[in-house]
């Protein structure tokens, strides 16, 4: 696969993703992104916002295993992970592997189970593996996790940890729709049966294992120029370096930024980088890896606001 090829394939996966979704660009570009950068994506919104429906019908176009885990309060690690259990034919334990032995794992309402539930995802999204009864068991090269989460201020959510966050490349997130886009949603459903809304999306898988090991490949390729690379330790530092931040973004995110651009480039038709892509992550792969200052939450900014100002400052290469 070539990058006019790669090219090509993204935008077969745009419009079959908005055939289930409306109004979510700019969210599928990033979901395209975090897939062939071999990152992982966080969506947060409030109930209702198509959160769920948007990491199905991204399943739905992947020729991939599939997996889900809906997060409750009562979720036990062994629930996601897997457990041992005896068989009395064989006198031995034998390993039932849990949802999280997939390709594509929807994580829905991450947030609503407790951090020793949250902290069974750790490894594997870190590692691409679990450890179980002393054994390493790999989760293979695709692995790639879409959690959803409400807003922490809604009731029976648990904030997650710095290390659980850190994990994901991008976080999204996703508010209402405008009016227009409203409109076309429910003209739409109109045409449809009152049940579909609940079904799992009929869309065509457009790319397999083959084609995305392939893509990789393409992004492995593209290099960053020195200007791109100064540009983004420049960005980082400065979360560091301002009073509206206690712990700004570390050399992991920097990196993580890095490699995210390159995956921008080339699903742009591009060998190179520009300012634009870099300026364009930086605030969703970095929102959820700074921890705003006592200033900036008492005069009520929020992270967006305090990173946007960063990106303002930082002078972009020419």
């Amino acid at each position: 696969m070539n990058l006019t090829e790669l090219r090509e394939t993204a935008d077969r996966l745009r419009a079959e993703l908005a055939k289930a979704v409306l109004g979510q660009d700019a969210t599928v570009d990033l979901l395209l992104t975090a897939l062939f950068a071999r990152g992982h994506v966080l969506l947060e919104g409030p109930p209702g916002t198509a959160k769920t429906l948007l990491a199905r019908s991204m399943a739905a176009t992947l020729d991939l295993a599939f997996g889900r885990v809906q997060f409750t309060p009562d979720l036990m690690p062994g629930d996601i992970l897997g457990t041992s259990l005896f068989d009395f034919s064989t006198n031995s334990f034998r390993l039932v592997r849990g949802p999280i032995f997939c390709d594509v794992l929807l994580a829905d309402e991450i947030n609503r189970a407790p951090p020793k539930s949250q902290a069974a995802l750790l490894q594997a999204m870190m590692e691409g593996m679990v450890t179980l009864d002393g054994k390493d068991n790999s989760l293979g090269g695709n692995f790639f996790v879409i959690a959803t989460q409400n807003p922490i201020e809604q009731q029976g959510t648990y904030p997650l940890p710095e290390a659980q966050l850190d994990r994901f490349l991008f976080k999204i997130v996703i508010d209402f729709p405008d009016e227009e886009t409203e409109r076309a949603i429910l003209r739409r459903h109109a045409d449809r049966p009152l049940d579909a809304f609940g079904r799992a999306p009929d869309l065509q898988p457009l790319i397999g294992p083959d084609a995305l090991a392939a893509a990789r490949r393409c992004v492995d390729a593209i290099r960053l120029d020195d200007d791109i690379l100064r540009y983004i330790v420049t960005l980082m530092r400065a979360t560091r370096a301002t009073p509206d931040i206690a712990y700004g973004a570390s050399t992991r995110a920097a990196d993580a930024l890095a490699g995210a651009v390159r995956a921008a480039a080339a699903l742009d038709g591009r060998d190179y980088a520009i300012p634009d892509d870099v300026k364009r992550l930086f605030l969703p792969l970095t929102r959820h890896r700074v921890v705003l200052g006592p200033t900036a939450e008492i005069e009520g900014r929020g992270a967006a606001e305090v990173l946007n100002g960063i990106a303002a400052q930082v002078e972009a290469p020419r």
